[in-house]
């Protein structure tokens, strides 16, 4: 009997007296709001790249049914994209001892024995074999993906993607299980910390419920109360929320994010000394190509073909607009001065002057996904959508995009194409 105890599908070997539905209960109903919460948000970024759209936004070419609710991307409010994604971003980060916690105190459930009592239950164990992978892929390749590190095979758009889907189906028959468990837990909980009384004026303390056994037949000695437990994971998601959430902001806060890489310093200083996600060397532009000289936007429509340097665009009306960049990675910059012609104005020139169409814009640089990416009417026909020649008073750095950038409102950083080299007006 002493050595099966050594075995993890013996209840005797889970000994902490922390396990028990009141703790695994209270870490479930964080996880059911936020993990809705980044599931929505998660779907709403993957609808901001306008997948159906044109094939060179769609990283998910297969995905069917799936994509039943993608819907066109405004341009208004211009922050939208800034707000989805640094919530997403931010969350996540921050769910993620949450998350530890709650697989900590459920891990018994994964080695007990037999595997399936009822076919209620098989269900429930299929569910949570889903929950747990696909929470652990999710998460480790959203936090891989913060750090541009791409360590695993394939596109992480189309691997993120799928994974939700997955993930989130083993979650939703998860809560519409155990929704009703925990809940009742969480009000005995409640109840007992407020000192509900009986008919005769005394506390009444009425136990959670054990069904699924998560107590221990016996506990070892407590180190630490589950108040204190709760304590201690709600500290380290605060602490990692005040290192992650600075990225979505300029200046003081942004040295505060010091686990983003996109945290600490700003790159540089003056009017270009705001964050970037790749260089021009990175991206594979030289000085060479992008000199007055030999750089030439091709612009293509209805009518035909213009060749324009950048001196030509200089010459035509110029408008400004106010307007951050936002990345899939979650970090952002506050609001930029940008100056330069309006897309719709490029439109015009090429046959398209009232109602101006898609256009796909082509970029100088030698790899990465978005180097070509594609637009929707309505974020060419919007006035603050520019090809950028300024921002903040100054031409463009290099490493913002000189000669010329795209930057649109609302719409996500791969999408505001650098080193603009080509711009196919027309239906996509």
């Amino acid at each position: 009997m002493r050595d099966a105890h050594r075995l993890p599908t013996s209840p005797g070997f889970w000994r902490s007296p922390l396990r028990g539905t009141a703790l695994t209960s209270a870490l479930g109903l964080v996880l059911l709001v936020g993990i809705t919460v980044l599931f929505l948000t998660g779907l709403v970024s993957y609808a901001a790249y306008n997948p159906d759209l044109s094939p060179v936004n769609d990283k998910t070419p297969d995905k069917g049914l799936l994509g039943f609710y993608l819907f066109p991307w405004p341009t208004n409010p211009y922050w939208l994209y800034r707000l989805n994604q640094g919530v997403h971003v931010t969350l996540g980060i921050t769910l993620i001892p949450v998350l530890l916690a709650k697989l900590w105190s459920v891990v018994p459930k994964l080695f007990a024995l037999p595997p399936a009592r009822s076919v209620a239950h098989a269900l429930e164990r299929v569910s949570l074999l889903l929950l747990v992978g696909g929470a652990l892929f999710e998460f480790v390749t959203g936090v891989l993906n913060i750090q541009l590190d791409y360590v695993f095979p394939g596109s992480f758009y189309r691997l993120h993607f799928y994974g939700a889907w997955v993930f989130f189906a083993g979650f939703a028959v998860h809560v519409v299980l155990r929704l009703p468990v925990a809940v009742r837990n969480a009000r005995l909980m409640l109840e007992e910390r407020a000192g509900r009384k009986g008919p005769g004026g005394d506390v009444v303390r009425e136990e959670p419920t054990d069904a699924d056994g998560l107590v221990p037949p016996r506990p070892a000695e407590p180190t630490v109360s589950r108040r204190g437990a709760l304590w201690f994971v709600g500290g380290g998601s605060l602490l990692l929320f005040l290192t992650t959430v600075g990225q979505n902001f300029d200046g003081v806060l942004r040295r505060t994010a010091l686990l983003a890489p996109h945290g600490g310093a700003e790159p540089g200083s003056g009017p270009n000394g705001f964050q970037i996600n790749k260089t021009a060397a990175h991206a594979g532009v030289s000085p060479r190509e992008t000199s007055e000289e030999a750089w030439r936007l091709v612009v293509t429509g209805r009518t035909g073909t213009v060749r324009l340097s950048r001196a030509e665009l200089l010459g035509l009306p110029l408008y400004s607009a106010a307007l951050p960049i936002a990345c899939v990675e979650g970090w952002s910059t506050s609001d930029q001065w940008w100056r330069g012609v309006r897309l719709r104005d490029l439109a015009a020139l090429v046959g398209h002057p009232d109602d101006p169409p898609d256009v796909l814009v082509e970029s100088l640089q030698r790899r990465g996904a978005f180097r070509r990416a594609a637009l929707r009417a309505n974020q060419v026909a919007d006035e603050r959508s520019l090809l950028a020649l300024f921002v903040n008073g100054e031409p463009l750095s290099p490493d913002h995009g000189h000669p010329a950038r795209v930057i649109v409102p609302a719409a996500p950083g791969v999408l505001n194409t650098k080193w603009v080299a080509r711009m196919t007006f027309g239906d996509l």
